[in-house]
């Protein structure tokens, strides 16, 4: 073989040799990019979805869009990383599962964990509290800005003459099923889903034991919380309720006007009434004890579960009336007559009076 050919073969033999060198380099740094962005993408995957330190809460209502999710998941948490979280989200089709609700994004959650829950419809439950409630339109109120329902969807079943029937209410009393407490529901219950939750905790705090009481008393469990809601707005002092409650039981048997102030409050719709005048009593209404002998067609307020029972567990004596303490502690004095009544009730109008309080 010619010299010039030896060196041709040398030259082509470094040439692949280089190319191959080259070729692995090339192999080599895709593998490492290729394992570094796995690294990468399984850190991502496994850190916390967002910027937050404590737990935040997205809504999804029936015409909440993808696009609206995503703002609304990036305004509340800041998500690290927008386009992985579209991604994965789209890949796993979160956008045909989208389910109603309310969803926790907790401060360690990982994009994987909230992309399944929202996907799942695992739904984080409501706590809501019901108290100083005196009138449907706020009991209404109340519930439909804690939850999706529109208020107009609740107070048009709550006006129902033949649905409040088939639950044993009226239209009027069909609200002493809320009984005071904190409940969970999960936001976007329907208003039917929350009656009928509701008449279950109705029923279960009116065991055999309470309903056995009522009825020893000669009383229906709505006239036992029409009376605890009197009782209620008559005084805060938890310590009086069952003297109070006693009173009015002996009044009712005797077939005595209760004649109690916070019913006159009721009949006129105006709760910051700080004395009431002889022109107030004269208010015809079905709820002005001045006005008609007997109980009110329906509670005053919702009573607290503890207000009902110090009223099954009224306390036994002779009072037929009360009037509060001149010194304006809250307290009231007892009289089991009508004569150290108006001793009574003298006092107090002086003080009224004394302090110029119209």
């Amino acid at each position: 073989m010619k010299e010039k050919d030896i060196r041709n073969t040398v030259n082509s033999t470094h040439r692949r040799k280089r190319g191959l060198r080259l070729l692995l380099y090339i192999f080599v740094l895709l593998f490492l990019f290729v394992v570094a962005g796995g690294i990468w993408f399984w850190i991502t995957l496994n850190k916390p979805v967002g910027k937050i330190s404590e737990t935040e809460y997205v809504y999804i209502r029936p015409e909440t869009s993808f696009d609206e999710l995503k703002k609304s998941i990036n305004d509340k948490i800041i998500l690290r990383h927008p386009r992985i979280f579209s991604l994965l989200a789209k890949r796993l089709e979160l956008p045909l599962y989208m389910k109603t609700g309310r969803y926790a994004i907790e401060p360690d959650m990982t994009v994987m964990q909230l992309i399944n829950t929202l996907r799942s419809g695992r739904q984080a439950p409501l706590k809501i509290t019901i108290n100083n409630i005196r009138t449907q339109e706020q009991l209404v109120s109340r519930l439909s800005e804690k939850l999706m329902f529109d208020s107009v969807q609740l107070a048009t079943l709550l006006a129902d003459p033949r649905y409040c029937d088939s639950l044993g209410f009226t239209t009027e009393t069909v609200r002493t099923l809320f009984i005071p407490d904190t409940y969970e529901f999960f936001w976007d219950v329907t208003p039917r889903q929350l009656i009928s939750t509701m008449k279950k905790y109705y029923s279960r705090f009116w065991s055999a034991g309470r309903l056995e009481k009522a009825q020893s008393i000669g009383l229906t469990p709505l006239e036992i919380i029409t009376i605890a809601s009197i009782v209620e707005e008559e005084s805060a002092k938890q310590d009086e309720h069952a003297r109070i409650a006693g009173l009015y039981v002996n009044r009712l048997k005797k077939g005595m006007k209760l004649q109690a102030d916070p019913t006159v409050k009721y009949a006129l719709a105006d709760f910051t009434l700080t004395r009431i005048l002889h022109e107030h009593l004269q208010t015809p209404s079905p709820y002005n004890t001045y006005y008609n002998v007997g109980l009110p067609p329906a509670p005053i307020r919702l009573p607290q579960k503890s207000t009902i029972d110090k009223v099954l567990d009224y306390e036994r004596h002779e009072y037929l009336f009360m009037c509060a303490k001149e010194d304006f502690s809250g307290y009231h004095n007892f009289a089991a007559t009508f004569a150290q009544h108006r001793v009574n009730a003298v006092k107090y109008q002086q003080e009224l009076n004394r302090r110029k309080i119209k």
